[in-house]
């Protein structure tokens, strides 16, 4: 999110740990979560260049958008369509966001609601269909199989709290673990 901040508001959020703001429209304080609770603990500050503009990395708990939304730049107004790739960072923000505001009409929302037994049943269904699809050899029927099962695992691991840079720091890990080993061998 984007947010002003003047010298008070900036050492209200070193003081708590959580960030605060000046609402230039109510001439006042007010700290992020305040009322919706979607609050953002403080990790680290960084002032940039110019020392103008603070970039303050947050754990977010909830959204920090008014709209739902895990973050308010999710409006995408220009992109080369080169640069442009739909990855599985966003596909999460989406899932969790209808985690976090459900509504009537979304899949997602609709299997939060069901519970983890479903969730659990789909990603065994999808498994399932990627074999099959896999066995077949039909690229394009994989392609489809894989996304589905990618998107339940998704699903799956904003239920339990698990997000895509935990997966990513775990695969990293193994990743170095394994050049170690073979660094040990040669």
């Amino acid at each position: 999110m984007l947010g002003y901040m003047n010298e008070e508001s900036l050492k209200k959020t070193i003081e708590t740990g959580t960030t605060w703001f000046w609402s230039r429209e109510k001439q006042r304080l007010w700290n992020k979560g305040e009322t919706s609770g979607n609050i953002q603990k403080v990790k680290e500050i960084r002032l940039d260049c110019d020392n103008d503009a603070l970039l303050v990395l947050v754990e977010q708990k909830g959204v920090a958008c008014h709209t739902g939304h895990l973050s308010c730049f999710f409006q995408e107004l220009y992109s080369k369509e080169e640069y442009t790739r739909f990855h599985l960072d966003t596909l999460y923000e989406i899932i969790l966001s209808r985690k976090l505001n459900p509504t009537e009409s979304s899949y997602t929302s609709r299997l939060f609601k069901e519970g983890k037994e479903k969730i659990l049943k789909k990603i065994g269904e999808e498994a399932v269909e990627v074999l099959l699809a896999g066995m077949k050899e039909d690229c394009d029927d994989f392609i489809y199989e894989v996304s589905d099962l990618f998107y339940h695992t998704l699903v799956l691991m904003a239920d339990l709290g698990i997000t895509p840079q935990d997966i990513y720091r775990e695969l990293e890990r193994r990743h170095r673990q394994r050049q170690k080993d073979n660094f040990i061998k040669s």
